[in-house]
């Protein structure tokens, strides 16, 4: 389970406070897939790094009790001053894994051949997506994250990073945010809506689909 408490987000930009959640008390029940729902600029993101760990409330508090992963794609906790290899191998070592396998997993997986030896800041957008996509699937976690990732590479590696994401998705649950309506239903089963800085939860994802659609029309 994940339980938001009383979470409250802001940000200030050019003197203006931008509320994101506004003493936010909710939680994501394990067994269960959630989709993220709001209109553009609602904080669907800024939300899914709070679940992360990348970024903290500026009060309240985040309690989880199954291992979560980083949002899918993302690329933002990678040294780009390190190569390839030795961020797999930090990254391994943080979360307990076991630092060959995953390695293997990852070289095997990223396709990206002997750039796994060159720092991550020469690395171009569609290699960094492989890479952190590569490491999400090698290490086991109970939750994943999926903030609108992107198809990365040809047809063929797409059809590998389904094929890995749903052998992942029979152990686990997702928190997923997208735009498409069609996806949130095909992968979750419970919502949520984002709107002025309240994030209201529906039972079934049906449900938070409509709600979401009202505040589009």
């Amino acid at each position: 389970m994940i339980k938001l408490d009383r979470v409250f987000k802001f940000y200030r930009s050019g003197g203006i406070l931008k509320i994101v959640l506004d003493h936010v008390t909710t939680e994501f029940q394990s067994g269960y897939s959630y989709g993220l729902m709001g209109v553009n600029g609602a904080g669907k993101s800024t939300t899914m790094r709070l679940i992360a760990g990348n970024e903290l409330p500026n009060s309240g508090k985040i309690r989880r009790d199954v291992r979560v992963s980083w949002p899918l794609g993302f690329a933002g906790g990678f040294h780009h001053q390190m190569t390839g290899r030795e961020n797999v191998k930090f990254v391994a070592r943080v979360y307990g894994a076991d630092i060959r396998k995953t390695l293997h997993f990852v070289e095997d997986f990223a396709e990206i051949g002997d750039y796994i030896d060159a720092p991550v800041r020469t690395y171009s957008s569609g290699m960094m997506a492989r890479l952190s996509f590569g490491l999400s699937m090698a290490i086991d976690f109970e939750c994943y994250l999926v903030d609108e990732i992107t198809a990365v590479g040809d047809a063929r590696f797409q059809a590998r990073c389904l094929e890995a994401f749903t052998e992942r998705r029979k152990h686990a649950d997702i928190i997923m945010v997208s735009h498409s309506m069609g996806t949130i239903k095909d992968y979750c089963d419970r919502g949520g809506v984002i709107v002025d800085g309240q994030m209201v939860m529906f039972p079934n994802v049906d449900l938070a689909i409509e709600a979401y659609n009202r505040l589009n029309r």
